[in-house]
């Protein structure tokens, strides 16, 4: 039987519309292009028949002339693959349409399938959406179309010279603009005064032919098993929790309560995963038997199964179970810097900015009623930097070649600001390699950027790294540049030593391979991830993960002994980090591995939710007493007042401006205090100042009392952080909960060993042994057996995760690497290796997406 894998089933999806690819461009949005890129499908399209692959926000005029299929003459259909409502991507779609006049066609491909956009509140088509948006999008075509021609009429320009321009640049001029998105309401209600003398409506019908497709597979695979999805997609940016007294933050699952939301009260973003979820089972041919933990995970599972119908019964596919978790049942596991290299990849890299995009506009000009309309995920899209590698010293000019031959492209890819790019390119290869800023290489064409497919011997770079510990993933990283020299034939200077791959070692490898740009081209794969690496291991990284791991083991020690010891802790961190921001330079603080106040309160979280796990009946309200509290309340407070830029947190909106106000003014009081202490000089003239001093005293105390405002505003921010942080630590108190702790107790021997939530569900379910709060959907021929059927003793024994040889695990709300390389762990140790385990998430996390998520924009505070 064939094995599961995600990345061929996006490739055959692909090749399933190749007669819409062919010959036509191709327009990805932000999403797309972020999966698409992790699928390696680029050159797929290409394959296809396609002309070009380009940007759909960053649309240009320049994109019809790129041609990579010219035999087959002008392109006369463009296709558009959206991660997005059809509404959010409208506006693109429309200024595509207005640069190309000699289209004959416009296929549409959207991740959102038509119940999705009937039931998302946001989007304003209904059941029957792909034909409401066929017909709305001609209808604005046409509009935009009639104000061309009449603006070019009032101007008294010829119909040759109007037939040039329009073939030329078309309407897109009249379509840049950031004003906002088309307004479906006022397309119904437009007045057509110029319909009969102007244009012919049905020429334009003849003209142009739209359809609308459903795509459902755009996801962004790290491995054939593993995958998340896109971070600018709808589904990943749809929020989880309205805001409510359950709900800790936007971007996440409220807290389990044992109750299921109904109707009205489900999030878009349990409704969104919950279509895709069906979608992809039926691309895979996998017919699911659902189990979930959590109450949107059973929110999402009762969705699923209401979707499944008789229909499915028939039909030969692959029995296989789905398990649905919960984030906030495991809130601790992101938070922490696991021992994970890929966890520490895209926590060091840089990545790439979001695109300017409608739904932001929409976010910040609207809020959803029970939360905000939509959440903007940090994009999976990273910026390897190749460039520090392909650096040579003055004497080679293969680095100046590399951008010679880049040139030329650049040359007619941008046309905005061309004159000036063009000048600085001209002069770029003339500048000594000494001289070269890092601002020089910022091109997306000397960044390199994570691909799934790029392969050595069969074997996934990603999938073979997320299994592995940070030195075990390093190591063999070393031994993959080694097979790889040595296969193309190329010798060292310096001498590799065996074992432990250091940072010298991997730099002298990658820049062996990278000599010429052959062997870039041939071997770019393994380079990239080594470049990855290196970057994960430089001091500047390395320094502060580690720090972050040490004060989290320690935190973890602490929360073993007393709840005394755990708060001391914890204010001790906090006091820490106050000394270092006031002593100033962030960059060198990194490299020693010293900690900031945010990077302190992100250990507080994690102190409390340890608290809440091992003290919960310690203290009334929260796991602490007052007076630990109080300390700990104290500490932020005084960090705060000392450090006001460090802060820029949700909690303090509105006050941050008073806190600098405040700084600045002590500070040049303490400077102007230092300066008459060093220049004390009485003249006689100064003898009749003395009388001045009540007003000098109203001044102070005016100066006290807005300080002693401004500390009272400050504390009650704090103690209002504080229930937050109370909310973290009280959900473990749950019933559900202390069975947990009582099932898996086996687990917590060891402080240092401690494991995920999702390790220790797998392990018991492989053996077969009962999940607490584990709930199993039936099926509707199921259903079927336990209420009718099963009078008659035909009923069907409740079937057991473990009896299937597929387990797809989605965590709703995002997952990380430590998790991914504990659930293999689960599988192996248990006595069913066989299982194929598929992993999915909302999206990859990080410890600083945990941050914006818990205490930045989108935090419940």
């Amino acid at each position: 039987m064939a094995t599961v894998d995600v990345i061929k089933c996006c490739m055959d999806s692909i090749r399933q519309i190749s007669d819409e690819i062919r010959e036509a461009i191709v327009y990805l949005d932000a999403g797309c292009t972020e999966s698409f890129e992790y699928v390696g499908a680029f050159s797929l399209f290409l394959e296809l028949g396609a002309h070009a692959i380009c940007s759909l926000e960053k649309m240009s005029p320049l994109d019809k002339v790129v041609d990579w299929n010219s035999t087959s003459g002008p392109a006369k259909k463009i296709v558009v693959i959206t991660s997005r409502l059809l509404s959010d991507a409208h506006r693109y779609i429309l200024r595509c349409l207005s640069a190309f006049q000699t289209l004959r066609s416009c296929a549409i491909f959207t991740c959102i399938s038509e119940t999705g956009h009937s039931a998302y509140p946001e989007s304003p088509l209904g059941p029957d959406a792909y034909h409401e948006y066929e017909s709305l999008l001609v209808q604005d075509y046409e509009e935009l179309a009639r104000k061309f021609l009449m603006n070019s009429s009032h101007t008294g320009e010829s119909i040759v010279k109007e037939s040039m321009s329009a073939e030329d640049e078309g309407w897109s001029q009249l379509t840049t603009s950031e004003e906002g998105p088309f307004n479906f309401s006022s397309v119904a209600s437009a007045q057509n005064s110029y319909e009969d003398s102007v244009i012919d409506r049905t020429d334009v019908r003849k003209k142009l032919k739209v359809s609308v497709h459903h795509f459902p597979l755009v996801l962004c695979p790290f491995s054939p098993r593993f995958f998340v999805l896109p971070s600018e997609g709808s589904v990943a940016e749809a929020y989880l929790s309205a805001e409510h007294d359950n709900s800790i933050s936007f971007g996440l699952p409220s807290i389990s309560t044992g109750t299921t939301a109904d109707g009205e009260d489900v999030p878009p973003g349990a409704t969104l995963t919950a279509q895709f979820l069906y979608h992809l089972a039926a691309k895979m041919d996998l017919k699911l038997e659902i189990f979930s933990l959590g109450d949107v995970s059973k929110t999402v599972g009762k969705l699923l199964t209401d979707m499944s119908s008789l229909y499915d019964v028939g039909r030969r596919k692959r029995s296989a179970g789905l398990l649905l978790i919960d984030r906030t049942l495991d809130l601790l596991t992101p938070c922490c810097h696991g021992d994970s290299l890929v966890d520490q990849m895209f926590s060091s890299l840089p990545h790439r900015e979001r695109m300017a995009s409608l739904s932001q506009a929409k976010s910040s000009r609207s809020q959803v009623k029970l939360g905000p309309a939509y959440l903007q995920r940090s994009p999976l899209t990273v910026q390897i930097p190749l460039n520090n590698f392909l650096r040579e010293d003055t004497s080679s000019s293969y680095n100046f070649q590399l951008v010679e031959s880049v040139e030329a492209f650049l040359r007619g890819w941008n046309s905005r600001d061309s004159t000036s790019q063009m000048d600085e390119l001209v002069n770029f290869s003339t500048k000594p390699s000494g001289e070269m800023s890092t601002q020089d290489f910022q091109s997306d064409l000397l960044c390199g950027s994570f691909v799934s497919t790029e392969n050595f011997h069969g074997t996934p770079y990603l999938e073979a790294i997320l299994e592995r510990r940070s030195k075990d993933g390093a190591v063999l990283i070393k031994k993959w540049l080694q097979e790889s020299l040595r296969r193309e034939n190329v010798s060292l200077n310096a001498k590799i030593r065996p074992g432990y791959a250091s940072k010298s070692d991997l730099q002298t490898m990658i820049k062996a391979l990278a000599k010429s740009q052959s062997l870039l081209a041939k071997n770019k794969g393994i380079i990239q991830l080594a470049a990855a690496a290196l970057s994960a291991l430089d001091e500047s990284h390395s320094a502060k993960w580690d720090a972050f791991s040490s004060a989290e083991k320690i935190l973890n020690v602490n929360a073993g002994d007393t709840s005394q010891s755990l708060a001391a802790q914890i204010s001790d961190l906090i006091n820490k980090s106050a000394l270092v921001s006031s002593q100033g330079n962030n960059k060198m603080d990194a490299q020693r591995g010293l900690l900031t106040l945010q990077d302190a309160l992100l250990l507080t979280v994690v102190g409390y939710i340890l608290a809440g796990e091992n003290f919960p009946s310690s203290g009334t309200v929260g796991p602490f007493s007052w007076q630990e509290e109080h300390f700990m309340k104290e500490a932020i407070v005084d960090a705060i007042i000392e450090n006001p830029t460090v802060a820029k947190l949700k909690f303090l909106k509105g006050l941050t401006q008073d806190l600098e106000a405040n700084f600045n003014r002590k500070s040049e009081e303490k400077k102007e205090d230092l300066s008459n202490t060093e220049s004390i000089d009485f003249d006689d003239d100064d003898w009749g100042s003395w009388g001045d001093e009540d007003s000098g005293k109203d001044k102070r105390k005016e100066q006290v009392y807005d300080d002693m405002q401004l500390k009272l505003e400050l504390r009650d921010r704090v103690d209002n952080l504080f229930k937050f942080f109370h909310k973290l630590s009280s959900f473990k108190k749950n019933v559900s909960f202390r069975e947990w702790s009582q099932a898996l107790s086996k687990f917590n021997d060891d402080p240092y060993s401690n494991k995920g939530l999702l390790y220790k569900v797998l392990s018991r379910v492989l053996d077969k042994h009962e999940v607490p709060g584990l709930e199993y959907h039936s099926s509707t021929v199921g259903r079927l057996f336990k209420s009718g059927f099963g009078r008659f003793g035909l009923g069907q024994a409740k079937p057991s995760l473990a009896d299937h040889d597929v387990i797809l695990v989605f965590v709703v709300g995002g997952i990380n690497g430590v998790e991914v390389r504990e659930a293999q762990e689960a599988l192996s140790e248990s006595s069913r290796p066989e299982v194929e385990l598929i992993l999915g998430g909302t999206t990859f996390l990080t410890p600083k997406d945990m941050f914006e998520l818990l205490l930045g924009d989108y935090c419940c505070v």
